[in-house]
């Protein structure tokens, strides 16, 4: 019966040594580490054990520096190292997205595990539908009649709209940006370690029929082994081919995850620009309501000094709230220093802070003109029998 050694090691800490098992230091050269015993185990073998034996040993003799190792060649190398380099920088840029689309930690591992238990993630509302939701029924309570109410009811439903284009973009950046990300991961990356695994397993195998070869001394014995090693290194010449395939596809990768960040892009575009125009929109319906405030604050103050006079103060943007190029304010200087009326366009809602102003709705049309000692800001409004100042920043006149 044919003899082979088996190298292991042996804490002594931990018990004795078996006794089948041999002390030797000579099998290896040195220790390990020092707490450790390197032990041979003398045991009769097949031929298939044999090579199990002897892929183990060149591992051994690898890490122990005593054993010439096969190197791949620097075009795998490279392809190796970009795929690793592809894959740790695919796993950071998913990581902060998903911390982007959901910054709460505990939403997002309650997430993971509806996803892994195969089961539908109840809808929640975002922060700016929560916030929009209290606006609104603040908003009722106050009454939709008020300044304030009706201000409240506004920008809550502005805030459920932006809320309704941020679902749209979580929703878009997870199935057209980070779906594409996790796939390779979890597939094409993975049928990469795989054939990188088999591909070490191969240059173990033809490392150690070198070895073979060499301590080969009787002819039989010899040719054996050279058939072994020709046997040995088609195998990993085969599975180097299928490996550098593989790597050569992290080109593909990269440019299909272009045309992902592009779509995820165009998709956070998308709801940036909604969000403006709902703000720009929302900024021009509470246009009337700093100079409301404004009003009543004046005639408050003034309650026991007199008469007080309404001024409208500045929207909350000018440009926005500034009479149309073609008329501009001439056609307002003009208007005053007539006796005529003329047809207005109400620009945006107002709501009259006194008995003597006029209340507004957007895109009317009503009669203006001008009233002596009147203020510059001011003209006289007129809808059917209604009668009231109005602000001319609100309006635009009509040819």
């Amino acid at each position: 019966m044919e003899d082979t050694v088996f190298l292991g090691t042996f804490n002594a800490a931990e018990g004795t040594l078996p006794q089948i098992c041999t002390l030797t230091q000579s099998c290896v050269g040195q220790f390990l580490q020092p707490h450790d015993l390197v032990f041979a185990l003398t045991w009769p073998v097949n031929m298939q054990r044999r090579l199990t034996l002897s892929f183990h040993l060149q591992f051994t003799e690898e890490k122990l520096g005593q054993a010439e190792k096969t190197e791949l060649d620097a075009h795998l190398e490279n392809l190796l190292c970009r795929a690793e380099c592809t894959k740790q920088n695919t796993e950071r840029i998913m990581k902060q997205t998903e911390v982007l689309l959901q910054p709460n930690p505990n939403v997002r591992i309650e997430e993971f595990l509806y996803e892994k238990l195969e089961k539908k993630v109840p809808t929640r509302m975002n922060n700016h539908e929560v916030l929009g939701l209290s606006m609104i029924e603040s908003g009722s309570e106050f009454g939709p009649g008020t300044a304030y109410g009706n201000a409240l009811i506004k920008c809550g439903e502005t805030e459920k709209q932006i809320g309704g284009a941020e679902r749209e973009f979580i929703q878009s950046s997870a199935i057209n940006f980070l779906t594409p990300f996790r796939n390779f991961l979890e597939g094409d990356f993975k049928t990469i370690l795989k054939e990188r695994k088999l591909l070490q397993v191969k240059r173990l195998d033809l490392d150690a029929a070198k070895t073979r070869l060499k301590k080969a001394r009787v002819p039989d014995a010899r040719a054996v082994a050279e058939q072994d090693l020709r046997m040995t290194q088609s195998e990993f010449d085969r599975q180097a081919e299928i490996t550098r395939l593989l790597l050569e596809g992290v080109s593909s990768t990269h440019a299909h995850h272009l045309r992902c960040l592009t779509d995820f892009v165009e998709a956070q575009t998308t709801y940036y620009a909604q969000s403006y125009q709902y703000m720009v929109d929302l900024q021009k319906q509470l246009g009337s309501f700093p100079s409301t405030f404004s009003s009543n604050n004046n005639q408050s103050s003034s309650s026991s000094g007199g008469a007080s006079i309404s001024v409208p103060t500045i929207p909350l943007s000018a440009s926005m709230l500034s009479p149309s190029p073609g008329l501009g304010l001439s056609g307002f200087h003009e208007l005053r220093n007539s006796s005529g009326s003329r047809k207005a366009r109400v620009l945006y809602d107002y709501d009259a802070a006194g008995s003597s102003e006029l209340s507004l709705l957007a895109d009317e049309v009503i009669m203006v003109s001008s009233v002596p000692g009147m203020d510059s800001d001011w003209l006289m409004g007129e809808r059917g029998t209604q009668k009231g100042k109005v602000p001319i920043t609100y309006l635009e006149l009509l040819n």
